[in-house]
C-alpha cells in the first residue's frame, strides 16, 4: 500500500463515519480540484454513487466554464445538485468593488448559511486541507460551529491517535474535512492516478497561464505556467516556493482577513 492508499483510505474512513454518525449531510462542490477529488472519493465510498447532496454557492462571479463543467459533471456522475446564491445581496448591488472580504462574506458565507438553513443541512462536508492555507491548519476532521455556524477555532475537540469525536450537543452545526491531511501534491497525485477528469482552467494555455486555485472571476487570478498536463503540473508543484492561493485576492487583503472570515461561517 503506497501513500495514496493511504490518504484514500483514511478519507474514505471519515466520510463513512460522518455517513453514520450524523443526518442529513451536505457537500460543498466548489468546481475546483480538491471538492472533485472529495467527490471522487464519496463514490469510492459508497460504491460507485454519492448519496449525499452536492451543494455549490453561485456567486454569478465565477469563471463561466466552472459553470459548465460543474453541470456537465453532475449530469454524468448522476449526482444531487443544489445550488444556493444570495440573492438579496446580489440585487442590492454586491460586488467585490464593495471590499473582497465583505463581497465573500455576503456572497459565500451568507449565501452557505442561506442554504444551510433553507434545506435543514446539520453538517457540512468540505475539501479544505491543512496546507492551503493558515487558518486551515487549525482545523479538525470534525470541527464543531455553532448555530450560526461561527468557529470558534481557539475550542476544538482534540484529535488523537485518529480518534475522532462524533458526539456534539443538540444544535451543534459540524464541518467535516476528509482531506485534511492531504497536500496539493498529494491531491494531483490522486487525480493523475486515478484520471479524474479536471476543468482545463488548471492546465497551462496559448499565454503561458494557468489557474493553481479557482474562485471568482475577479478575485481569482492565474499563474505564469507551462504545464499543460497533470504530470507536468505535478512537476512543477516539486520545484516551486510560491504559495497555492497566491492568486486570491482575498487572502491579500491583510493578515487575519482570512481567519476572521473563517471565523464566522466562510467555507
Amino acid at each position: 500500500m503506497d501513500h495514496l492508499d493511504e490518504l484514500e483510505n483514511q478519507s474514505v474512513f471519515i466520510l463513512r463515519e460522518a455517513y453514520k454518525k450524523f443526518k442529513n449531510l451536505a457537500m460543498l462542490w466548489s468546481i475546483g480540484k480538491d471538492s472533485t477529488v472529495l467527490l471522487w472519493l464519496a463514490r469510492k465510498a459508497f460504491f460507485g454513487h454519492c448519496p449525499i447532496p452536492l451543494v455549490h454557492i453561485d456567486t454569478s462571479y465565477k469563471i463561466p466554464k466552472m459553470i459548465e463543467y460543474r453541470d456537465k459533471i453532475a449530469k454524468e456522475w448522476g449526482v444531487t445538485l443544489v445550488v444556493g446564491q444570495n440573492k438579496k445581496a446580489l440585487d442590492e448591488g454586491m460586488n467585490h468593488t464593495k471590499g473582497r472580504i465583505v463581497c465573500c462574506e455576503a456572497l459565500k458565507t451568507q449565501g452557505l448559511q442561506q442554504i444551510m438553513e433553507a434545506k435543514g443541512y446539520t453538517g457540512l462536508i468540505l475539501g479544505i486541507r491543512r496546507d492551503e492555507e493558515g487558518t486551515r491548519a487549525k482545523e479538525r476532521y470534525f470541527s464543531p460551529r455553532d448555530k450560526n455556524f461561527e468557529w470558534n477555532f481557539k475550542d476544538q475537540p482534540p484529535e488523537l491517535w485518529d480518534q475522532f469525536k462524533t458526539t456534539f450537543a443538540e444544535g451543534t452545526h459540524i464541518r467535516i474535512h476528509p482531506l485534511l491531511h492531504w497536500t496539493e501534491l498529494n491531491v494531483w497525485e490522486y487525480i493523475n492516478r486515478e484520471k479524474i477528469p479536471i476543468i482545463d482552467l488548471y492546465f497551462s494555455n496559448a499565454e503561458g497561464k494557468r489557474y493553481r486555485s479557482l474562485g471568482c472571476a475577479p478575485c481569482t487570478f492565474p499563474i505564469d505556467s507551462q504545464a499543460r498536463t497533470v504530470p507536468e503540473i505535478i512537476e512543477e508543484l516539486r520545484n516551486t516556493t510560491v504559495s497555492e492561493r497566491s492568486g486570491r485576492a482575498q487572502d491579500q487583503e491583510n493578515t487575519y482577513a482570512m481567519q476572521k472570515l473563517r471565523a464566522r461561517g466562510y467555507m
